[in-house]
């Protein structure tokens, strides 16, 4: 058996009708665009443009969402035409089981933990930022220790931490707290309704052009100048060098930001409920990418006005955006308590939505046995994958108490962009060996948007480091010597051909 037997097309649409039966068409163009907007709109806009900003770009940040929106976009149209012709509610890792065999498929598979459940941390840790900041209102805050990782110092000379200066972080609870809380309801099988999604993409939306429209007139434009800053390195607070300024310094950023446009990929699996999968789908995926593209190049552009880099490097680096209202924005304290409050339940959906994600691609490696059976057990009385919830509740949850935010974000991108350069690798391939498959939208121009999309995504994970590219081969090995031990033995497929 090779190690790079595909799983058949009949086969994966025969195995989708068991789980995914009975869904209806009726999705239209207009509710694909405002799931995407619901599942992009989160943590990556409110924390890490301030990242980006300080570390590698400055004022150039906004460069770095364009090449970043480039990036999605050609990754976009070959997910739509994955969705459309492979109508399942899965993910990348289906996708390249059909193209590029098995151990594709695991290493996918096992690069998207990076995606969803290191995502899910990075937005708990957010989430724990702004929850300090919503204490701070009525005076009260978390200890410096018990909302941090402990390999955080507080450095903080001016904020809510000054009186802590030297206090070493111990574990991040409230992180750990809304992740638990969260599984809980994962496993009680408990789902937003339509109308709470809705208000919660509106939401969203409304703080995101509040605080352009409202933050136009604060900018000081010394702090756009230089809009893209010499090419230097810059070393952090934990002692990480970065390419800060200069073409390196705006893909490094690109990278960063980057993970504040993963959840487009989730309109991809409502393509068994889109009326019309052929017009809607690239409508939903790139509809959505378009207009969150536009909101992100403005917010950052304002933000990076209002606010200087150095704000962002010191005093404002936990809940900038609120910091940079409080500062600057004399008069709107309001806006930064509606937007401190608001973020909290935009953090929620978005970790609730990754967690969700990371379950039910385990769930189908575990129904082609490349996982133990346990991570697709059914709850006998809510019928969730308990045992996966709880299983990535201990790995989530230990990133998120443990590990400081700019790392596991910066492993999320890098993990996200290697897992897009497959799927645009993956269209074209399967243009080449399986061009009888029916497809009800095709990407236009397939050569040069696959290599476009492989180019500009492998630009970004250039530009993140070798720290990162250590990680990831790190993870990747990890991955590889659990596939060899465990997954090629136990593999459904496998043992199929072997019969």
């Amino acid at each position: 058996m090779g190690l790079f037997t595909k799983k058949p097309i009949h086969k994966l649409i025969l195995d989708s009708s068991d789980g995914d039966k009975g869904l209806k068409r009726t999705l239209t163009a207009g509710n694909l665009i405002a799931m995407g907007i619901g599942a992009i709109i989160g943590a990556g806009l409110f924390v890490r443009t301030a990242a980006a900003a300080a570390n590698n770009a400055g004022p150039s940040v906004t460069m770095a969402f364009a090449v970043a929106a480039i990036g999605c976009a050609f990754a976009g149209l070959c997910y739509a035409e994955f969705a459309s012709m492979i109508p399942i509610a899965g993910s990348a890792y289906t996708y390249s089981y059909a193209t590029m065999g098995e151990l594709v498929a695991w290493i996918i598979g096992w690069d998207l933990v990076l995606e969803y459940a290191v995502g899910a941390a990075t937005v708990g840790i957010a989430w724990s930022e702004y929850l300090n900041k919503l204490l701070g209102l009525f005076h009260i805050r978390v200890p410096y220790q018990w909302c941090h990782s402990p390999f955080e110092v507080c450095k903080d000379k001016t904020g809510l931490f000054a009186d802590q200066l030297g206090v070493h972080g111990i574990m991040n609870v409230p992180a750990l707290f809304i992740i638990f809380m969260l599984t809980m309801l994962l496993i009680r099988g408990t789902r937003e309704s339509a109308f709470v999604n809705g208000i919660i993409v509106i939401s969203k939306v409304a703080i995101v052009i509040l605080f352009i429209v409202l933050g136009w007139s604060y900018m000081n434009p010394a702090n756009h100048i230089p809009y893209i800053p010499a090419a230097t390195k810059y070393i952090d607070g934990e002692g990480v060098s970065h390419n800060f300024g200069g073409i390196w310094g705006i893909l490094g950023a690109a990278g960063v930001v980057f993970f504040a446009f993963i959840g487009f990929d989730a309109v991809s699996t409502a393509a068994q409920e889109a009326k019309n999968p052929k017009k809607d789908m690239p409508i939903g995926i790139l509809g959505s990418l378009v207009i969150c593209t536009i909101l992100y190049i403005l917010f950052a552009h304002v933000l990076t006005g209002i606010a200087s880099v150095n704000d962002f490097r010191t005093a404002g680096k936990e809940g900038s955006v609120v910091y940079a209202i409080q500062t600057y924005m004399h008069g709107y304290g309001w806006l930064a308590n509606f937007v401190t409050v608001a973020i909290l339940f935009g953090f929620s959906s978005v970790i609730l939505v990754m967690l969700m994600g990371q379950s039910r691609v385990f769930y189908s490696m575990s129904r082609d046995g490349l996982v133990p059976k346990t991570f697709s057990n059914l709850h006998p009385k809510f019928k969730t994958p308990h045992h996966s919830n709880w299983i990535f509740l201990i790995l989530v949850g230990g990133f998120a108490a443990f590990v400081p935010g700019d790392i596991v974000g910066d492993m999320t991108s890098i993990g996200t962009l290697f897992a897009f350069m497959l799927v645009c690798a993956g269209v074209w391939i399967l243009r080449v060996t399986n061009p009888e498959i029916q497809r009800q939208f095709k990407v236009p121009f397939v050569q040069f948007v696959s290599i476009a999309g492989i180019v500009v995504c492998g630009a970004m994970i250039a530009g993140l480091g070798w720290t990162n590219w250590a990680r990831l081969g790190g993870w990747l090995v990890i991955g590889l010597v659990i596939y060899f031990t465990y997954s090629r033995k136990h593999s459904k497929l496998n043992n199929e051909k072997n019969e």
